[in-house]
């Protein structure tokens, strides 16, 4: 249904959506390129970035194609199959976002609290195995939720009042018995949320302890600045998520729309603000960015200054006649 009670909006609602799925697009495909032409940035913990910017492509890739179809050219329809296909996807790379996300404070607190071993404990292959066993887990924890949902009997009236097949909307879809879908998704968002955000918690713990037995003020502060970005794409990424939860289950008094807005900019802020965060707060990836994008466009001059240098020579060559060609081919090569 896209968003009830704003359908007269909906095209003006189009342009934010369109908007912030550019510039993420833009800025997680800047930074894989960046990192994987650089190999200097072929460390731990821009291998982690990369993997980061993965799942914010994939995230809003899955929502905003069809939320445009329907603000677009009304394109309501989908099929039971698709909603579970995108439902599943939805929630996996969610999931496979969250752990992304602890194996960034567990590099934090190894670069911080263990510097000396550093190298020998988080190596490329290492990152390598711990973003498979994320994806894995991801894939394990929300399979059974299209599972369950697929042996279920939906009702008549076949109508999701959001932008997406969200579980929460489908589940309200459903005319049978739906205690272990709810029990499970009850016990998912448990071990999920309470499991990554203790093991975040508690590496940041262990850093400020270390940090605090630093005697250099200096020293304080760098350590401290390596953990902003991080600590701020956490937070953009875990307020809104939270406030989606809350206002699902304890604001049965406020508006639809308002709770449809809060899961899709949950869904949208964080893959596209990730890149601008650590292309500010990280020195070393913004000097090779911007290393890439001033020789991309000094290329282009000095390629256009050639072509017009190779123009200005043949158009000016003395040659004796029938030989002006072969002497215009060979400045062409050279």
């Amino acid at each position: 249904m896209g968003i009830p009670g704003l359908e007269a909006a909906h095209i003006w609602i189009s342009i934010p959506f369109f908007t912030f799925y550019i510039i993420s697009l833009l800025g997680n495909v800047t930074l894989l390129s960046v990192v994987g032409k650089e190999q200097t940035l072929q460390k731990p913990m821009y291998l982690l970035l990369c993997m980061l910017a993965l799942t914010d492509i994939a995230t809003p890739t899955f929502v905003v194609p069809k939320a445009l179809g329907i603000f677009w050219f009304n394109l309501k329809g989908i099929t039971v199959a698709g909603c579970l296909t995108q439902m599943f996807f939805l929630h996996t790379i969610s999931v496979m976002h969250s752990s992304t996300l602890v194996t960034m404070a567990f590099d934090r607190y190894v670069a911080i609290c263990n510097p000396l071993r550093y190298a020998t404990i988080l190596t490329n292959a290492q990152i390598a195995k711990l973003g498979l066993v994320g994806f894995i887990r991801a894939v394990l924890f929300i399979l059974p939720l299209p599972l369950l949902l697929s042996q279920q009997t939906f009702c008549a009236n076949r109508i999701i009042p959001h932008t997406q097949c969200e579980y929460i909307a489908m589940v309200k879809m459903v005319c049978g018995d739906i205690r272990v879908s709810r029990i499970y998704d009850f016990v998912l968002m448990f071990v999920i949320n309470g499991f990554d955000l203790t093991f975040i918690a508690l590496s940041y713990g262990l850093i400020i302890r270390a940090v605090l037995r630093i005697s250099s003020h200096k020293a304080h502060q760098k350590a401290l600045n390596t953990c902003t970005a991080h600590i701020c794409v956490m937070l953009t990424y875990y307020t809104p998520t939270f406030f989606s939860i809350l206002t699902h289950h304890f604001g049965q008094d406020i508006a639809p729309y308002v709770h449809i807005i809060l899961a899709d900019l949950y869904l949208l802020i964080p893959p596209m603000l990730n890149p601008i965060i650590y292309g500010v707060k990280t020195k070393e990836l913004r000097d090779k960015v911007v290393k890439y994008t001033c020789r991309s466009s000094a290329d282009t001059k000095f390629t256009q200054s050639s072509a017009d240098t190779r123009d200005d020579i043949s158009s000016g060559l003395q040659c004796p006649s029938g030989n002006c060609q072969i002497v215009r081919e060979y400045v062409n090569q050279h």
